[in-house]
C-alpha cells in the first residue's frame, strides 16, 4: 500500500512537472509565431475545417447524450485494406495495455464483436481490430491496437502507443498487482506519446463485486488515487456482461471531437464506477 502510494505521489510529481514544461513550450511557441508574423508584416490566415451537424438521440444506457454514436462493423477496414474508397473516413488510433490476464483481449473483442475469436487472439503478442462510429454523420474508425501482457509484448509498445488518440491502461479489479502493473505501462507509454487520452480501466467488475465489501473499498480508493495522478478517467467494465464497454469508446470519441456527452460521475459501491 505504501509503495503504491509513493509511487503515485511520484507520478503526480512528474505530471506537474511534465505540464508545467507543455505551458513554457506554448509560451515559447506563440512568441515565435508572433516574431514570424511581424517579420512577414501581415497576419497568417487559418481555414476552419467543416463539422457534420449532430444528430440527437433520446438516451445513452441511462445518460442522456447529444450525439449519436451508431457503431458498426466495419466491412473495409481502414488500417488493413487498400484500394478502398476511404475519403470520408476518419481514422484514428487507440491503444490497450495492460498486464497479462488484466482483461484486455475478451474488453476487445467485446467492442469489436469478435468473441468467437478470443482463444486465437489470447495467443498474439499484438492484436489489431477496426470498429467504425457513425457520429454526426462522419465516417469514424479506430485502429485498436492491444499489446499483449508477457515481455516480449513490450517490444510492441512503441508501434502501439505512437499517434495514438488515447490510450487505454487496463488492470483486472480482483487483481491489485495488475493495478499496481499500470505504473510500468504508463511510463513506457508516455515514452512515445504524451497527448493521448488517458483512461485507466478496470476489468471484470461480475468479478469484482463478490469479493468482501471491505476489499471492495480498498480496491476502488487505489483506483481512484491512481486515476487522479494520471489525469485518466476511471472505468469499472465488464465485457462479460458488457458493461461500460461500448461507453468508454462513445466517451473518447466525445471527448475527442469536443461533443456534447455528459457522463454522470458513478462512485456507489457496488455499481460499476465511473471517476473523473
Amino acid at each position: 500500500m505504501s509503495q503504491l502510494c509513493r509511487k503515485v505521489v511520484q507520478l503526480g510529481l512528474r505530471r506537474r512537472l511534465r505540464r508545467r514544461m507543455l505551458i513554457l513550450r506554448r509560451w515559447f511557441r506563440r512568441l515565435f509565431d508572433r516574431l514570424l508574423m511581424c517579420s512577414l508584416g501581415k497576419r497568417i490566415r487559418y481555414r476552419m475545417l467543416p463539422t457534420a451537424p449532430a444528430m440527437t438521440s433520446p438516451s445513452l444506457g441511462d445518460t442522456p447524450v447529444v450525439v449519436d454514436f451508431t457503431p458498426e462493423e466495419l466491412v473495409t477496414p481502414a488500417c488493413h485494406n487498400h484500394g478502398v474508397d476511404t475519403s470520408d473516413l476518419v481514422a484514428l488510433k487507440i491503444s490497450l495495455l495492460g498486464d497479462s490476464q488484466s482483461g484486455k483481449t475478451s474488453f476487445l473483442a467485446k467492442y469489436a464483436g469478435k468473441e468467437a475469436e478470443q482463444a486465437a487472439l489470447e495467443k498474439k503478442e499484438l492484436n489489431l481490430m477496426d470498429k467504425t462510429l457513425l457520429v454526426g454523420g462522419a465516417r469514424i474508425s479506430y485502429c485498436i491496437w492491444e499489446v499483449g501482457g508477457g515481455r516480449k509484448s513490450r517490444d510492441h509498445i512503441p508501434a502501439a502507443c505512437k499517434d495514438s488518440v488515447a490510450i487505454l491502461f487496463m488492470f483486472d479489479l480482483t487483481s491489485r498487482c495488475t493495478l499496481n502493473g499500470v505504473i510500468r505501462w504508463h511510463q513506457e507509454a508516455r515514452k512515445w506519446n504524451q497527448t493521448a487520452i488517458p483512461v485507466l480501466v478496470g476489468t471484470k467488475f461480475d468479478d469484482f463485486i463478490q469479493l468482501p465489501i471491505d476489499l471492495q473499498w480498498t480496491i476502488a480508493s487505489e483506483a481512484r488515487a491512481l486515476a487522479k495522478a494520471l489525469n485518466a478517467t476511471l472505468f469499472f467494465s465488464s465485457a462479460t456482461y458488457n458493461i461500460n464497454v461500448n461507453k468508454i469508446f462513445k466517451f473518447v470519441t466525445a471527448k475527442l471531437f469536443d461533443l456534447p456527452w455528459t457522463v454522470e460521475r458513478n462512485l456507489t459501491m457496488g455499481e460499476p464506477i465511473i471517476d473523473f
